[in-house]
């Protein structure tokens, strides 16, 4: 009968809760912790780069990578003059899913925008800076350069990639 108490409370001991890594008391978080997501992300961009790569093979379209790690469909759009900070641009855009449904409705629509100061995501700011007035292209990002983890709270899930078709005014 000892033998039975003895070992259920060490069945018992080894059930208990774990403490957890992260000290919410104090937001320190381990090396453990930062190292766990930094492997999550590192997976994370690797399988989006190859479903996007993937995705485009399947278009009649062409697409280039750009150096900020998404792609664009406008060839050599890096090698065109780029717009310094400060300058103002005009430009509307749509928001779409890797299946092309449209997630918002109306298109986003911004009005002198000074470039350095963007709100905006930084591929949207990277691709305008070299873009002439007037001109379209359409924007292939990863999840780690759109919304992110927390998506927009709204129709952008988490770690969810998305098209952008903007256009230049």
């Amino acid at each position: 009968m000892k033998k039975i108490i003895l070992i259920s409370i060490a069945m018992l001991g080894s059930c208990a809760k774990q403490s957890p890594i992260y000290d919410s008391t104090t937001n320190e978080v381990s090396h453990d912790q930062m190292e766990a997501s930094k492997t999550r992300n590192k997976n994370l961009n690797n399988e989006e780069r190859h479903q996007i790569q993937e995705w485009i093979k399947s278009q009649d379209k062409k697409y280039y990578p750009m150096g900020m790690n998404y792609w664009v469909d406008i060839e050599n759009l890096a090698s065109e003059p780029k717009k310094n900070d400060g300058e103002k641009v005009s430009y509307t855009y749509d928001i779409y899913d890797f299946d092309m449904v449209k997630l918002y409705e109306n298109a986003k629509q911004i009005k002198d925008q000074e470039l350095g100061k963007f709100d905006e995501l930084r591929p949207v700011e990277d691709a305008v800076r070299h873009m002439k007035k007037g001109s379209e292209a359409t924007l292939l990002i990863p999840s780690a350069l759109a919304f992110g983890s927390y998506g927009d709270n709204d129709k952008i899930s988490s770690d969810m990639p998305i098209i952008i078709k903007i256009k230049t005014l």
